[in-house]
């Protein structure tokens, strides 16, 4: 628990402000609707659900109004650049944005449904007051009319006993727009489930832009102005504490209570989104120039397993290491874009990345490039955008973890380790690195072959053998292969990679790896990379916390994911 307090507390902190402000402000808000003088009459028809609907609509305009920031893409880049030279622990907050903004809609999510279960009973009452013919406080206010030529007397939304529930929702605007943005925020939510997004990511992109239709919903929602309380000239007239229990006497000329007048509250909402909503839309508009610029693409590769490598440049275009991009192919889609992390490195005169075949698009996208009688299809890109993998050179000791095609990244970082070494960069402060690449079959490992087997070569002729520790680890074989693997286990070369490096059969024993590391580095900084599943990830995770010293001198880890 120590260990992980001493690695977490600035999260820790942040979600902490987060939700004591949520806190705050439905406490404070509920209050202001519970005891304030203004609502008097307003709860004599619907009671405490008034409150908690205004509380919890309230804490929704808050959340709305953080929900776009974590991806704002190009704001998070501009912040890691300016936090460069800050402690990696403030920077790697921005690690942290999709993680973010999942909360923050859970948040969205809990307050919406606090939000309409409470408007469900204020219509109940509404209509029972309305209909009521008891001659009760509740029921003379919700009869007060709607044609008074002040506007200002009504107080109970359904104008007549025969006027339902169904027709206010439907032809009110607080009603109707509450009904589409609701069914947006549910469609929404549903389609960002990870088995959605990983299995049919067209329909959580397509899906995910309802956000456009929540947002002029939300901004509209409160334009009625159904929830009404008390005027401030009407307060000297007809104060509640003097008036309500002799509201029979509100229309003799002698009484010295009159009727009361009410205002609608104001529409808020706008004011909470508006200057986030603003900000989105020049990061769009930042977008789409950046997208609209010509891409040249100067060489394609088809690897095994069906990975499709593409060579690009682009004018103007700069990267740092494990930085990605997002592609579209108009042919395929317009509307649609696709994140890639780039496998090439900042020395390099060129961008690539590689594309594996997962869901429709990237298979139709493999299968466009495949026609070699056709000429290549149009390509736009968008990026690069910053990760956490920029970091990795900010620790004196890397472990880097990819799963199949999450390799991708440390290949940026591995070739540009590659050409620090040609140059002979003195200025390097990463001494060791031990990469760990998990792949369900040898196809696979030819993605990157000839790389690690320049490294090797490289960290030879320079001295550096112990630079570089990777291990190979193949989770998907069958006898022939473990059998022809062990029969020429003596043989200087692996025989599935071609490496020296031995190719392990199974899974890493994280344990042991850790503990290794720990021991060889006893008061160095690991910093733990991965790009990988959450499983692997929450695995890790554990780890560096079990793993790191409570003495801040000893050796400590620091786990890091890539989140696009």
């Amino acid at each position: 628990m120590g260990n992980w307090v001493i690695n977490q507390w600035l999260s820790v902190l942040i979600l902490a402000i987060w939700l004591g402000l949520n806190v705050f402000l439905f406490v404070h808000t509920f209050l202001v609707y519970e005891k304030g003088i203004k609502y008097f009459y307003t709860r004599e028809i619907l009671g405490s659900a008034l409150a908690w609907a205004r509380a919890s609509a309230r804490c929704l305009n808050f959340n709305s109004m953080l929900i776009l920031i974590p991806v704002c893409r190009n704001l998070l880049s501009f912040l890691r650049g300016t936090c460069s030279f800050c402690r990696r622990t403030p920077r790697k907050q921005l690690d942290h944005n999709l993680t973010f903004h999942k909360l923050v809609a859970y948040m969205i999510c809990l307050h919406t449904a606090i939000h309409i279960i409470a408007h469900l009973f204020n219509l109940e009452r509404y209509s029972r007051s309305r209909q009521a013919t008891d001659g009760s406080l509740a029921s003379v206010l919700s009869s007060l009319s709607h044609q008074e030529k002040e506007g200002n007397s009504w107080l109970n939304p359904i104008q007549s006993p025969n006027m339902t529930v169904e027709y206010v929702t439907f032809t009110s605007i607080a009603g109707l727009t509450g009904v589409i943005i609701t069914i947006a925020l549910v469609l929404m939510v549903t389609s960002a489930m990870e088995f959605i997004r990983r299995s049919y990511f067209e329909v959580f992109w397509y899906t995910h832009h309802l956000f456009v239709i929540y947002f002029i919903g939300l901004g509209i929602h409160g334009i009625g102005g159904i929830v009404r309380g008390q005027t401030e000239e009407s307060m000297e007239e007809s104060h509640p504490h003097r008036c309500a229990e002799s509201f029979e006497k509100w229309d003799d000329r002698d009484s010295h209570c009159k009727r009361p007048q009410f205002e609608g509250h104001p529409a808020e909402s706008w004011k909470w989104i508006l200057a986030p909503v603003v900000f989105y839309i020049f990061e769009r508009i930042l977008r789409i120039y950046r997208s609209q610029q010509k891409v040249e693409i100067i060489k394609v590769v088809m690897h095994p397993s069906k990975v499709l490598e593409l060579q690009m440049n682009k004018s103007g275009f700069s990267m740092e290491v494990g930085q990605y991009i997002f592609v579209n192919c108009p042919s395929i889609s317009y509307l649609e874009w696709h994140p890639f992390t780039l496998t090439s490195a900042p020395e390099e005169d060129f961008f690539s990345i590689h594309i594996r075949a997962v869901g429709d698009w990237t298979e139709n996208l493999i299968r466009a490039f495949e026609q070699q009688h056709s000429p290549f299809p149009r390509i736009k890109v968008d990026g690069p955008f910053g990760t956490v993998s920029e970091d990795v050179f900010q620790y004196e000791v890397a472990m880097l973890v990819g799963a199949g095609i999450g390799v991708t990244p440390f290949a940026s970082i591995l070739k540009s380790i590659w050409y620090k070494f040609r140059r002979a960069d003195h200025n390097l402060k990463t001494q060791t690195i031990y990469f760990y690449w998990i792949c369900r079959e040898t196809g696979a490992f030819a993605w990157f072959n000839d790389l690690l087997a320049s490294l090797e070569q490289e960290m030879e002729e320079l001295g550096k053998v112990g630079f570089l520790n990777y291990r190979l680890f193949l989770t998907g074989w069958n006898s022939n292969i473990a059998g022809h693997a062990a029969l020429n286990f003596d043989k200087a070369t692996d025989i599935l990679t071609g490496l020296k490096q031995k190719t392990f059969f199974g899974r890493p024993m994280w344990d042991n790896e850790f503990s290794r590391i720990a021991t060889t580095h006893p008061k160095s900084v690991v910093g733990v990379f991965l790009c990988g599943p959450q499983t692997l990830a929450k695995s890790l995770c554990k780890r560096c916390h079990q793993y790191s010293s409570v003495d801040p001198r000893k050796v400590q880890f620091y786990f890091n994911k890539e989140n696009f």
